[in-house]
């Protein structure tokens, strides 16, 4: 069964549902081909001409790529609630017995699912959804001429959902990336994948709208189709009529699951700035203007409904609803109220394309910034910053910066300390344990809110907040002697 994503629409108040987004599993993108040669733009259908499409689907077809994904059975600790008659219908305590403290042992199922990637570069690199390869321990990658290869992730963007993963060989058939900013909407394109099991599918439509924005992801301005899409097109290629990549596909529109809306797919010029980051860094370098605010309609929208009248003097653009204080924007001296109408040179005419110009920036990056001031227009020149409020490389910190080993807790720490969970300080180095002032034998209980059960808990914790707005570790837990104890562990000088 293929991982999928789904978004439920309701209409307040009585809840109907309306709609499921849903992700369409499949796997790809990294690295480079160039755009289209003069030879292949000048074989292009002329416009109003009958639209002939096996040259692009014979140019794409043998670039994308059937992803099958693998997630291990395994035993997770789950809480359970007290329930005095369960040794008595259960007096084995679960399937592997109850833990300390309200706690259960159990396994769960060998997870698989298949979704599509796309080759773009010779020496291995596929590009596809993060969903679609989020968790796997195994992934292993079938090209359109039947040969297997075993992957390895890259890395990996939950905020637009793209991931990076490469396969061991050479002289393979990329797929030449397109500028997704050149597509217009009304032109024909293909998507390429594997839906429903059935590999190497093409299907046709037309663009449908540029730069929607679902909710699903942080980051997102999608490129919308009406070519079918289902379960299984994730990660697999949207392409012109010329067989170039212009996105990814990534999420369906339908009140059912099956193709009867539209699909989506993430632009290229989102696509290139995520992987180029993901290969030269590991960790995507997200620049931010520094406002929060909301299409110029919407507000209007907003305002009317409250019997008040406003008059921004367009009803195009980003009214800005709040300005962060040391943020890209307030350097440049716009305030709450104004309206950001272009950047770069760009039209903005809602807050998707904005999100679309700025996820190709990195911090210290300049952009020109045009906006409304009490309706008059004015243009700057900001510099972006990290969600940290700097412009230095964001690093995505592994469980070697705290220098440390651990382990979890046994059975017999549980009932001594009255404690359910927990990790061991078995080792203290030269790290930031040491310069916090932990000790070994120390227990670390819990991190930045979080329960330390496994060290892979450790690690997710600390790879979020190398990369969050504050680089800060928050621990609590408890010595072997029963004193419990908190630390402040800043992951960045």
């Amino acid at each position: 069964m293929e991982k999928m994503k789904k978004i439920f629409n309701y209409v307040a108040p009585s809840l109907a549902l309306v709609a499921f987004v849903f992700s369409v599993a499949a796997f790809n993108k990294a690295g480079a081909a160039t755009s289209a040669t003069a030879t292949q733009i000048e074989q292009s259908t002329p416009a109003g001409q009958p639209v002939d499409l096996t040259y692009a689907a014979e140019k794409a077809l043998p670039s994308v790529v059937h992803i099958k994904y693998v997630q291990n059975s395994r035993i997770q600790t789950i809480d359970v609630e007290s329930d005095p008659f369960s040794d008595f219908f259960d007096p084995f305590g679960g399937f592997f017995g109850r833990g300390q403290g309200g706690q259960r042992k159990i396994q769960t199922p060998k997870k698989e699912a298949t979704g599509s990637g796309v080759i773009i570069s010779s020496d291995g690199f596929i590009v596809t959804n993060n969903h679609v390869v989020a968790g796997a321990d195994e992934l292993t990658v079938t090209l359109n001429d039947n040969r297997e290869f075993s992957a390895r992730i890259i890395g990996t963007d939950e905020t637009t959902d793209l991931a990076l993963i490469k396969i061991e060989s050479k002289n393979l058939p990329a797929i030449v990336i397109a500028n997704s900013d050149d597509l217009r909407v009304g032109e024909w394109v293909l998507a390429v994948g594997n839906p429903l099991g059935l590999n190497n599918t093409v299907t046709a439509g037309i663009v449908s709208a540029k730069a929607r924005s679902l909710g699903a992801n942080s980051v997102e301005s999608f490129i919308q189709t009406d070519a079918a899409i289902n379960q299984g097109n994730s990660g697999g290629a949207l392409v012109n009529t010329r067989g170039e990549l212009i996105g990814i596909n990534a999420m369906l529109y339908s009140q059912t699951g099956s193709n009867i809306g539209y699909g989506f797919a993430i632009p290229t010029t989102i696509m290139n700035k995520v992987v180029a980051d993901l290969k030269q860094y590991g960790t995507v370098q997200r620049a931010f203007v520094g406002i929060k605010g909301q299409d110029v309609k919407n507000y209007v929208d907003q305002m009317k409904a409250q019997d008040r009248e406003v008059d921004l003097g367009t009803m195009e653009g980003i009214y800005v609803g709040e300005v962060m204080e040391g943020g890209a924007a307030a350097d440049a001296g716009i305030t709450t109220g104004d309206v950001l109408i272009e950047a770069d040179g760009h039209k903005i005419t809602k807050f998707a394309e904005l999100q679309e110009v700025v996820a190709r920036k990195r911090p210290g990056d300049k952009m020109t910034i045009t906006y409304l001031h009490n309706k008059k227009k004015k243009t700057e020149t900001v510099t972006l910053k990290n969600e940290q409020g700097n412009t230095r490389v964001v690093q995505n910190q592994d469980l070697d910066v705290l220098g440390g080993n651990f382990r979890p807790i046994t059975d017999q720490q549980k009932q001594q300390l009255n404690i359910s969970v927990g990790l061991e300080v078995t080792k203290v180095n030269n790290g930031l344990l040491k310069k916090a002032g932990i000790s070994k034998g120390f227990i670390i209980q819990r991190v930045n809110d979080e329960n330390m059960k496994t060290i892979e808990d450790l690690q997710k914790v600390v790879k979020k907040a190398s990369t969050s707005k504050e680089p800060v570790l928050w621990v609590q837990g408890i010595y072997p002697t029963g004193k419990k104890a908190y630390f402040t562990i800043p992951l960045q000088d």
